[in-house]
């Protein structure tokens, strides 16, 4: 005979790590993922288990097999089903309780409303526009957005509604630019100033193939993804959700910090004059492996 669910008895190996109180605190609470792939869904299934009582989930594509590697909603059974609407009919087979909304193509018209609903926002998505649309408008709504660098060690920032956002400390060149009018270029651009910001302040080639990330750099190839690295890092930004519903100090700040697991260390960025003397070796470096 199937026993019957109960929140309390699903959370309650939670507790000492959350009181009772935080625990009713964050199944009251309400995320907002975009982007339930890799790092987003790792994200989700830790708040799933954590108690986290309303999702908001939101992705644009269907899982495939590519997938399998390193998302954690991506089986042979989901692989051409809707990854919000998958990932959603999974986590209610963890809490049957769970408040789950799902948004498909048309979630930039609903992002608005997601955000202001919205306790924290997870940013799962690899797109620059749909990225820029998150911090724009949570920065008007004075909402927190957690996020992770496209980088190879696992990595987790915080920005709250007061902090630079990422265009802004890593000079996009899309200040001035709808979200939605983005040309080839800007993309490019952005993507390289993320690179840049990387490989100064972490490892993280240490870690890779130079001649593949070469490739990526310069859009030869996708990019590279693998399982330890992105549920890792979904670990960290599900960590952060539940300090910010919970009103304890978050461990990352706007600029954030790589963890570096082949070396049980954290890399924190460097001090700002250093990294000012290292960017243009950094810059040329970019653009050798780029062009090889």
């Amino acid at each position: 005979m199937a026993s019957k669910f109960s929140y309390n008895d699903f959370t309650n190996r939670n507790i000492g790590f959350v009181t009772y109180e935080e625990q009713q605190a964050l199944k009251d609470a309400t995320v907002f993922v975009c982007g339930n792939g890799g790092m987003g869904g790792a994200c989700v299934m830790g708040l799933v288990r954590a108690g986290i009582g309303n999702l908001i989930l939101a992705d644009l594509d269907g899982f495939e097999i590519s997938n399998m590697n390193r998302q954690l909603f991506a089986f042979m059974h989901t692989v051409d089903k809707h990854k919000s609407e998958a990932t959603k009919e999974i986590c209610l087979t963890i809490n049957p309780q769970i408040n789950i909304t799902v948004h498909h193509s048309d979630w930039v018209n609903h992002a608005e409303e997601a955000i202001e609903k919205a306790d924290i926002i997870i940013n799962g998505t690899d797109d620059l526009g749909a990225s820029l649309l998150l911090y724009r408008t949570a920065k008007t709504k004075a909402k927190t957005v957690i996020d992770a660098y496209a980088s190879p060690l696992p990595s987790i920032f915080v920005t709250k509604a007061g902090d630079p956002m990422p265009e802004e400390r890593l000079d996009y060149p899309t200040l001035k630019t709808p979200w939605n009018k983005l040309n080839d270029d800007q993309r490019s651009k952005a993507f390289l100033c993320e690179a840049e910001h990387v490989i100064l302040h972490s490892s993280s080639r240490k870690y890779i193939d130079l001649d593949l990330a070469g490739e990526v750099a310069s859009g030869k190839r996708s990019r590279m993804s693998f399982a330890p690295m992105v549920i890792s890092t979904g670990m960290l930004m599900t960590y952060e959700a539940i300090a910010g519903i919970l009103e304890k100090p978050h461990g990352a700040d706007f600029q954030g910090w790589f963890f570096n697991p082949y070396e049980g260390e954290v890399e924190k960025p460097k001090n700002p004059v250093f990294a000012s003397l290292l960017r243009p070796l950094v810059r040329r470096f970019l653009l050798k492996i780029m062009e090889e």
